[in-house]
């Protein structure tokens, strides 16, 4: 498993953790309503530091942005979701993550609609 810890870094003495996930090994992890900046930083069960991506700034004005591995680097981009973007995975402020089923947005960005799937088990 890996966990997925986003932080907001310009607050407080060392920054604040706005969500802490723990998923099945992904490349590409959505986060809804991120900061500008946001700090990411990805782990595995041993607490290895798989990723790290610091003071990723926002490059868009959507609710969405899209986390992606590459190498041991974490890099952010604000974009609409797609259809091809139907089946991954998705963390919300908080920790909770899902699976994104759908999503649909107005061409002018002023409205949109989405579905997530949570499943979880405590084995």
């Amino acid at each position: 498993m890996h966990y997925w810890e986003v932080w907001y870094p310009r607050a407080a003495a060392t920054g604040i953790l706005v969500a802490r996930g723990r998923v099945e090994p992904t490349e590409r992890m959505f986060f809804h309503a991120a900061s500008d900046p946001i700090a990411v930083e990805v782990y595995d069960d041993e607490r290895k530091l798989v990723a790290r991506g610091l003071n990723l700034g926002a490059t868009g004005n959507t609710p969405m942005c899209l986390l992606t591995l590459k190498g041991k680097a974490v890099v952010r981009e604000d974009l609409w979701p797609g259809e091809e973007h139907i089946g991954t995975p998705v963390l919300l402020p908080g920790g909770e993550a899902g699976i994104l089923k759908s999503w649909w947005n107005a061409a002018d960005g002023s409205e949109w609609r989405w579905q997530v799937e949570f499943y979880n088990s405590r084995g």
